[in-house]
């Protein structure tokens, strides 16, 4: 972190209620060289159809047109091109692509977001955050259900979280730690920016901010910090007879009550605070669920950040939550790896198993947690005999036969499942040898 940014950070840690001036003058070159080297390079590229390389061959002089057009108050957002991706059955998801200008500008930008804000955000928010992730959240969300005393889980989803930020709230959010009129507008003119579709459409926005923004993510953790965590945290808490917790991963939250009359009024009042803030629950995703080591013979669960979460007996008779990869997760997956097979089995072999292997590894580090081995061992059985099968369409005649195909995982020796979380406690120690 630069020197600036450690004295901001300080001081926001030490003065909670202390707003920031002058951070418009951090944006100059030395922040933005910095800025350029935690770009991805390989990306596509914005609507300007100007690539990482290409803006690397005049990288100074480039980036210093942006610093003389900030100094001179007159650098404008450019289009944002918006792609669509699949999400699921015949659903897509919209992800904005921004010029690599405003990702350079924009990646400074969180930097000092970042240094103010990582001394507000409370330790149960876990999304596009430094040094924790999705697994820290799943882990935190294990320990908090297996040692304290809950019973209730209301499992929420905010229907088109990122297209509904409403950007008058979200500005007054910011205000609360920004005196800074010019770096305020700078982020009021991403928010703006116009957004051009595949069929050459420009869309003005109202709402919203771009998914795949480089500012993006920091923003909605801050617009979530005020509407739902702080309101959890010193409204919510203090108004239940029994323990609560919430677990958020950006706009994926988790709440666990003692008593079911406290999940009810909470249920009842989170749908009128999310509408507070220009949001709103998608019902159909919204459940109250009986969740209690002691009612294990309703056989409940609940998923979170690709996982099943239910209560289970281990070999030493200890109740333990047990996780394992969310049936809807692993159908998305496996349909990604018939996809990936599909369209690469006329590849080289060593090509095609360094690039398996890889997406094995990825997967087993994410998925790779204590009592999951059942399901990374069908994931992998699953993905061998699809392998098998569009290898031997690599043409009209049969690459090989089942002999052979062993042959050639021995050969090219294919990522086995494996468990990457190490125990920390002796129930996790237990409940790996069931």
């Amino acid at each position: 972190m630069q020197t600036s940014l450690q004295g901001i950070a300080q001081k926001a840690k030490q003065l909670k209620k202390h707003r920031f001036q002058n951070l418009y003058g951090l944006l100059n070159s030395i922040s933005l060289k910095e800025a350029w080297k935690s770009i991805n390079k390989k990306a596509a590229a914005g609507a300007d159809k100007i690539s990482a390389k290409e803006f690397a061959e005049n990288l100074d002089s480039n980036i210093n047109e942006i610093v003389d057009k900030l100094k001179g108050k007159r650098y404008r957002a450019k289009l944002v091109r918006r792609v669509y991706i699949p999400k699921g059955k015949d659903k897509t998801r919209p992800l904005g692509i921004p010029a690599i200008a405003d990702k350079i500008l924009q990646s400074a930008a969180v930097k000092t977001l970042e240094a103010i804000y990582e001394q507000d955000f409370l330790p149960n928010s876990y999304g596009y955050r430094p040094k924790v992730g999705a697994k820290t959240a799943v882990k935190a969300l294990s320990e908090e259900l297996q040692f304290k005393k809950y019973s209730y889980i209301v499992e929420a989803d905010i229907k088109g979280f990122f297209d509904n930020i409403n950007h008058d709230w979200l500005i007054s959010m910011l205000e609360i730690r920004v005196e800074d009129s010019a770096f305020i507008g700078l982020i009021n003119k991403w928010l703006k920016a116009g957004i051009m579709e595949p069929d050459g459409q420009v869309v003005n926005p109202i709402t919203g901010t771009p998914q795949g923004g480089i500012i993006s993510p920091i923003l909605a953790n801050i617009y979530l910090h005020y509407t739902l965590d702080i309101w959890f945290e010193k409204v919510v808490k203090h108004r239940c007879e029994g323990e609560a917790y919430m677990c958020r991963y950006a706009d994926d939250f988790i709440c666990a009550f003692r008593y079911k009359r406290d999940a009810e009024r909470f249920y009842r009042a989170l749908g009128q605070r999310l509408n507070k803030f220009g949001l709103e629950l998608a019902k159909d995703k919204t459940n109250i669920i009986s969740f209690s080591r002691f009612r294990k013979s309703e056989n409940t669960s609940f998923d979170f950040l690709g996982f099943e979460f239910r209560w289970q007996v281990s070999r030493h008779g200890r109740d333990v939550i047990k996780k394992r990869t969310s049936r809807s997760k692993m159908r998305k997956s496996l349909a990604n790896v018939k996809q990936w097979c599909k369209e690469n089995r006329d590849k080289r072999l060593a090509t095609l198993f360094s690039t398996l292997n890889a997406k094995l590894r990825g997967y087993y580090n994410y998925y790779g947690v204590i009592g999951n081995y059942d399901s990374l061992n069908e994931y992998y059985r699953i993905t061998k005999k699809m392998l098998y099968k569009w290898l031997n369409r690599r043409s009209q005649r049969r690459s090989c036969n089942l002999c052979q195909f062993k042959q050639v995982l021995k050969r090219y020796r294919i990522e086995l499942p494996r468990t990457t979380e190490r125990p920390n406690n002796q129930l996790e120690f237990d409940f790996s040898f069931v």
